[in-house]
């Protein structure tokens, strides 16, 4: 099962994330902030403030990014 267990905010809408696998990517969610429930965060404001809960990285709207859409978006940190 695929988890995340860290995670720093970066830029933008980009976020460095740490897997359960001990891989490291570069998520950027500017476009997959798409729904109501995701609206709010394109303020970066609300963006940056996310946490880990659980395995993956939740804001306190109880919006989420399930881990596996994170590694699959994201670009390997070499």
């Amino acid at each position: 099962m695929l988890e995340v267990k860290q995670a720093n905010y970066l830029s933008d809408f980009k976020i460095e994330i740490m897997f359960n696998t001990g891989e490291k990517k570069v998520v950027d969610l500017a476009n997959s902030l798409v729904g109501s429930v995701f609206q709010p965060l394109k303020d970066l404001n609300v963006f940056k403030s996310f946490k880990i809960n659980f395995n993956t990285i939740e804001w306190e709207n109880g919006a989420d990014f399930a881990p596996e859409y994170l590694y699959e978006v994201g670009k390997t940190v070499k």
